[in-house]
């Protein structure tokens, strides 16, 4: 039995040995391999000095280094700190600070700003991939070197495993504290909701630190899928590693499959070997998503999570109702639950929109050092508010709305940002459509979309407002329409509203 997740490469190397686990730019490792790296890398963090509960901050991006670095820290008893690389050298600043982290494991591009920081911190120990400059122990250096193994403490389930920071985009990040029962039960829960296994090849772009990444990091470990890890998110890389590697799965946000339908090189693609697709991160129109399954040829399925629960709180199951514009269902040993914004006791009746609030043993822990937001997040009772509003029909399948923050307000009617996107999407010129909010001295706030067009495709801002007025209520329709080459979106390829009226500067 698995207790904690650095025990999950040495069980993965005796059940899979040489079935290949891991393929990144060229380089192909075996679970025994992977295994072996991990174990050499964990010795020589403790003989760099890093302690069982010390904080082990990894800022890099994709690469086979990161996922040994992530099993290597679990190894020794060290408690995770995956950050996204899209922050700022002042958002790492304030993160390694708040919680105290002893070690920062980061890529040559980003190791001279964290030599400096190292000097402003906590931070004991510096680790680069690639060629280390001064300052810095070399990563190379450190999994090469012949050392000891070390014995594994006995970390029990309960305790620690990954301090995850939230986004950021209202104030300073919260680092989510997560158990290693947490990860470890999501991680199987959703492996077996998808039944993936040995036969399943994985193609994915989503950045490492983000919390769906390290659910497939741990399938990958209990389950023996294996695992084709890109860079960045790149269009023509990804149909040619499908075609390649005979990939049964492709994991991706919204973003990643509409830029895929509209490639110039969709038409060439071979994706026949693909058997599914999954899509999350944030609500996908269902227009799009049909247009999806008829190109793939494949079932798409939605899914839903965030970093306070360690991954998923709802999906659809394989074989079960795919019913399009839900997130599915909640995972075994989890429950869903629709209550009024205003008062979190009150248990909103089917239909009626409302927060989502999720419970089971996948919850997080709390959030770090801030007892207060976290007082404001997780109820004495268990129950964790989410953020998004959302409904519930009869069969227990929930339906996102949007985000509680996102929502505008206008004139004293409830706009919901998701709701217009969904409509713009079916307009035969739209590649893709963000809506943001607009201060206005009548109505308070207004919606406002920012529209990319498909290739060579042309109408005007008056034809989407019309368009919009035939499926949705006047308050409920743009007042404004700007069309612009791109939006700003986060590392995963989730839209930021909240960005999008820098479009206007």
């Amino acid at each position: 039995m698995i207790e904690h997740i650095g025990q999950m490469p040495g069980v993965a190397a005796k059940k899979f040995k040489d079935r290949e686990a891991l393929f990144f730019e060229g380089k192909s490792f075996t679970f025994e391999e992977l295994s072996n790296l991990i174990e050499s890398f964990s010795s020589s963090l403790h003989y760099l000095g890093i302690k069982e509960k010390d904080v082990v901050t990894l800022y890099a991006s994709n690469c086979w280094e990161w996922i040994v670095s992530y099993f290597s820290i679990a190894r020794i008893g060290a408690v995770i700190n995956p950050v996204n690389t899209m922050l700022t050298t002042a958002e790492i600043k304030h993160v390694v600070n708040d919680c105290n982290a002893k070690a920062i494991i980061t890529s040559s591009d980003k190791a001279s700003a964290m030599i400096n920081l190292k000097k402003e911190s906590s931070v004991n120990v510096l680790i680069s991939f690639g060629i280390a400059p001064l300052g810095a122990e070399s990563f190379n250096e450190l999994i090469g070197a012949k050392s000891d193994t070390i014995k594994m403490p006995n970390t029990l389930p309960e305790s620690l495993s990954t301090i995850g920071y939230t986004s950021g985009t209202t104030g300073h990040p919260k680092g989510a504290m997560q158990s290693h029962k947490a990860v470890i039960i999501n991680g199987a829960m959703t492996s077996q909701f998808h039944m993936r296994g040995p036969d399943d090849i994985v193609v994915s772009a989503l950045p490492c630190p983000h919390v769906y990444a390290n659910v497939l990091m741990t399938g990958m470990m209990m389950f023996g899928t294996k695992l084709v890890l890109h860079r960045t998110f790149d269009p023509l890389k990804v149909f040619e590693d499908i075609a390649i590697h005979k990939a049964t799965i492709f994991d991706g946000v919204p973003t990643m499959f509409m830029f895929m339908l509209s490639s110039p090189e969709f038409k060439n693609a071979e994706l026949s070997s693909l058997k599914r697709c999954y899509v999350g991160g944030q609500t996908m129109p269902v227009a799009t998503m049909k247009a999806v399954e008829e190109a793939f040829k494949v079932p798409l399925i939605e899914l839903w999570g965030m970093t306070e629960i360690a991954g998923l709180g709802s999906t659809h199951p394989l074989y079960g109702p795919n019913k399009h514009g839900s997130i599915g269902c909640a995972m075994p040993y989890c429950e869903l639950k629709i209550v009024n914004v205003e008062n979190a006791s009150e248990r909103l009746p089917m239909g009626q929109v409302g927060e989502l609030m999720v419970k089971g043993p996948i919850t997080m822990m709390g959030y770090f050092g801030d007892q207060d937001k976290t007082n404001e997040t997780l109820e004495p009772d268990g129950w964790l508010h989410s953020g998004d509003l959302g409904k519930m029909d009869d069969d227990g399948y929930v339906y996102i709305v949007d985000r509680k923050k996102d929502m505008i307000l206008t004139a004293g009617y409830n706009v919901y940002p998701a709701e217009i996107e969904r409509v713009l999407a079916n307009h035969p010129q739209v590649a893709l459509a963000a809506v943001g909010k607009e201060s206005d001295e009548f109505k308070g706030e207004i919606a406002k979309a920012y529209v990319i067009l498909k290739d060579q495709a042309k109408t005007s801002e008056q034809d989407l407002i019309d368009f919009c007025h035939k499926t949705l209520a006047a308050y409920k329709c743009p007042r404004k329409i700007k069309f612009v080459n791109d939006v700003p979106k986060t590392s995963t390829g989730k839209i930021m509203r909240r960005e999008l009226h820098k479009l206007d500067d």
